[in-house]
């Protein structure tokens, strides 16, 4: 943690669950202080009094901003003295975006391009904007307008020094027991009595902990270079599998009924698509996408092209690592949210 030591982070949309995640890990180190910006008063009310109460020596370094990425001034508001933003901010919901696709737009795009100008104007240091599986080969609104924010992040670090501010981006799955994610909703079922739903038995998705989002973002900061896209090689489940491995630690007894698809849904997530493959960097346990680094003269596309392909396919939650019920298990019972709960249930 010694590149954040004496340094000033902002975290857009800090009162989700990753920025809960980030103040977790941070705020017992010797950074100077984290920003928390987002639009939610109550949110940054609830988070304010929960820090006091759990690390009560150790809240003062926390500064809340109230503001909405969409608006550039009040991001402008939030970032002077800033070293280092992690971009969260984001609508993440796959039905709320596709039925209101240009507030996803709004927020997700334009918000990144509020956020990425801001940035470079006052001279901050990093950027890391957080990106999902769905913005690969995307289906819906959402992942489409999280494509283009990727393509924004991209576009944006043609335009400054790197030295001056460093822009890139994080790629990740399904985060298990975030806001949005089934599990919750799963457990919620099962306190009240009722059968869990599940849209699709054989529908795969990669699975991961708030601390291995954390971990990849992290990652992104100390390897990262402008314009990348960063990918963590996470494991995957079907959703029936998913769905067993929590109603085993709950209830083994409560039915599993399946509701068919969503609208806007896959039936398996990309985290690496053919076409970046060409490109792509193994790193060990991530992979790295680099910038395109040409430019508008057409004319040598005709001329130069790469006869030296990278031989990797596709990266999706179908063909990485498949867990089985006792590994998902293994994996649910690693979260504190899953431990809680099922202590809360004992009692």
């Amino acid at each position: 943690m010694s590149a954040f030591s004496n340094k000033i982070l902002l975290i857009t949309g800090g009162t989700g669950s990753f920025g809960n995640a980030v103040l977790n890990r941070f705020l017992d180190t010797d950074i100077k202080e984290i920003r928390v910006f987002s639009r939610d008063e109550k949110k940054q009310d609830d988070m304010r009094h929960e820090f006091q109460a759990k690390m009560p020596e150790k809240a003062h370094k926390i500064k809340f901003f109230i503001g909405d990425v969409r608006d550039l001034a009040s991001v402008k508001n939030a970032m002077y003295g800033v070293d280092y933003i992690f971009h969260a901010a984001a609508l993440k919901q796959v039905p709320s975006c596709e039925f209101f696709p240009i507030e996803a737009v709004k927020t997700n795009v334009i918000g990144t391009d509020n956020v990425l100008t801001a940035a470079i104007e006052c001279g901050v240091s990093k950027v890391i904007c957080l990106s999902t599986d769905k913005a690969a080969y995307p289906v819906n609104a959402m992942g489409t307008s999280k494509a283009m924010m990727e393509k924004v992040v991209v576009a944006k670090s043609r335009t400054v020094a790197p030295e001056k501010t460093m822009i890139c981006c994080t790629r990740y799955g399904n985060v298990m027991c975030s806001r949005g994610s089934v599990i919750p909703l799963w457990i919620e079922q099962i306190k009240a009595g009722k059968p869990i739903t599940i849209t699709e038995p054989d529908m795969t998705r990669f699975i991961m902990s708030l601390e291995e989002a954390v971990d990849l973002v992290l990652f992104a900061f100390e390897n990262g270079e402008s314009g990348d896209i960063l990918v963590q090689k996470a494991p995957a489940c079907t959703i029936e599998v998913l769905a067993k491995a929590v109603t085993e630690l709950f209830s083994p007894e409560t039915e599993i009924i399946n509701i068919g698809i969503r609208h806007g849904e896959k039936m398996y997530e990309t985290l690496l698509t053919n076409e970046e493959c060409v490109n792509a960097e193994d790193m060990g346990d991530f992979y790295r996408v680099p910038c395109d680094k040409r430019d508008l003269n057409y004319d040598k596309f005709f001329i130069d092209g790469n006869k030296e392909r990278v031989h990797l396919s596709e990266f999706n939650s179908n063909n990485t690592e498949l867990l089985d019920v006792e590994g998902v298990k293994a994996k649910l019972l690693s979260l504190s949210y899953i431990r809680q709960e099922l202590e809360a249930m004992k009692g």
